[in-house]
């Protein structure tokens, strides 16, 4: 009797609810979404109120659309495809990139094509970092008034070409680089294989200058191709100014040098970029030199290496730097688009970066100097037993937020679905392991926790400035990492 009142008591609390939904105003307003990270400075923040928690499950589905670009497995060693595209929304126009870097114009209440753009990617390079493009860039010339300017989408492709297309038309922009394009592969170095050099984030949009990294296959070789952070000018597509990620005042072995003129080997920048338009500043995230988890034969390359450097936007002249790891040899590069957000303290209002790790730190820093708005402390860290390797004494913490992810896996944690899993257990306790910063050993196999996909990666954070919070998507993913030599492979 109990159970039987009991379940007519939720039927008509469901009727209830049901009776009160909130309905949803279609009058407005709306908004934009002019940048990969919603604004060039990365916030992911709409001020838009009309979906609330009291009538989001009102949304349905009002179209889909099939960009069919999935990888048949062509090429000697073929490529996977990942779809990690943010739209772009400006005007009345949805845009976005497919993995073939083909760009697509929607209408974005019905879904309908307006047009698309193929810059016939060849796909049978074996591309160090899949097939994906994670966004497109807009830029409108601002040097003219009225209706009649410049409207482009920029892309940067696979094949490590910078693309302007017209953003009406989806035509390719004549004047821009030789028939619409510029090869960004001329400059960072020789690529040994088909695809050792990419890009995969959107460019940089900095007043009418287009700005681009690169996404290095960075564990292979000391001599991989440079780094190099290059301007273009958005009309013509000439060449503005480029950032080689060389130490400074290094003295560089000629053999280490790129025709370009570019140190090898060194940090290269594969995550989006923010700009502070007003300060003239450009926050660029850097990973690590290569190769990832071996540093006896970096060639002094880490001086930028997983860092947050403001550069001079219009100069490419480096304001300051902030190393998020010493001499990394976990590929803890900093994955994420830094956010720029105003910070309310004490009555004042800061200029701050935030800046999401891999490691589940978050650093905040003062976006005019880096330095850090909350304590960071250098701690002690273990230190590698490598013949011809050192590691740095210790790595940087910040005392405040607290550490987004997990900071020991144990055999304790080797549960799921179905309870303990004991042959995980089992190789968890057989792993080396002294915490986050255990260095990788020769023939023993170690585990690296968080791992090098772990804490928060490319989708990096959002922040609401009203209420002042951060939100972080981020992962616990361990992975395991062992050092054979060299010679044992030698033939």
């Amino acid at each position: 009797m109990k159970l039987k009142n009991f379940s007519l008591l939720l039927v008509a609390m469901t009727m209830a609810a049901c009776q009160g939904r909130p309905t949803i105003d279609y009058s407005g307003p709306v908004a934009t979404w002019p940048s990969y990270g919603g604004t060039a400075e990365g916030q992911r923040y709409s001020s838009l109120t009309q979906i609330t928690p009291e009538n989001v499950d009102q949304l349905e589905v009002a179209w889909t659309y099939q960009t069919g670009d999935v990888s048949d497995g062509r090429g000697a060693i073929p490529s996977a495809t990942a779809f990690e595209a943010t739209p772009i929304l400006i005007d009345s126009t949805l845009y976005f990139p497919t993995p073939f870097n083909r760009i697509v114009a929607l209408q974005p209440e019905t879904g309908e094509e307006k047009w698309t753009f193929d810059p016939e990617l060849d796909l049978t390079g074996n591309y160090a970092n899949q097939l994906i493009c994670r966004g497109v860039s807009y830029w409108r010339d601002a040097n003219c008034s009225g209706s009649d300017c410049a409207e482009r989408i920029f892309t940067a492709t696979n094949d490590a070409r910078l693309i302007a297309v017209d953003a009406c038309t989806g035509e390719a922009a004549a004047e821009f680089g030789k028939g619409g394009q510029v090869d960004l592969n001329e400059g960072p170095g020789e690529q040994i294989w088909n695809g050792e050099y990419q890009v995969t984030s959107p460019p940089a949009v900095a007043g009418n200058l287009i700005i681009v990294g690169s996404a290095v296959g960075d564990n292979v070789r000391t001599d991989a191709p440079s780094g190099v952070v290059r301007a273009y000018d958005a009309r013509s597509g000439k060449l503005a100014w480029s950032w080689d990620l060389r130490p400074p005042d290094w003295e560089v072995d000629p053999q280490m040098l790129s025709a370009g003129g570019y140190m090898l080997g060194t940090p290269n920048v594969w995550a989006p970029m923010a700009v502070d338009e007003e300060r003239d500043l450009l926050f660029v995230p850097t990973g690590n030199p290569s190769p990832d988890y071996f540093v006896a034969a970096r060639n002094g390359a880490d001086y930028y290496g997983s860092s947050v450097v403001a550069l001079r936007a219009s100069t490419g002249e480096v304001v300051w730097r902030f190393q998020t790891v010493h001499h990394d040899l976990w590929d803890f590069d900093v994955p994420a688009q830094p956010t720029l957000v105003d910070i309310r303290r004490n009555g004042q209002t800061i200029p701050a970066v935030l800046q999401a790790t891999k490691m589940g730190f978050l650093f905040v820093l003062h976006r005019e100097t880096g330095e850090p708005l909350f304590p960071v402390e250098e701690r002690p860290v273990p230190q590698t037993t490598v013949p011809g390797e050192f590691t740095s004494k210790t790595q940087p913490f910040p005392v405040k937020p607290p550490q987004l992810v997990g900071k020991r896996l144990t055999a304790a944690d080797a549960w799921g679905l179905l309870g303990m899993n004991e042959d995980c257990a089992k190789r968890i306790e057989e792993l080396h392991f002294e915490g986050m910063y255990t260095p990788p050993k020769l023939n023993q196999p170690t585990l690296m926790y968080p791992g090098n996909a772990g804490g928060s990666n490319w989708g990096g954070i959002a922040v609401d400035p009203v209420n002042q919070i951060a939100v972080a998507n981020v992962m616990d993913l361990a992975w395991v990492v062992t050092l054979f030599p060299a010679e044992d492979y030698e033939k």
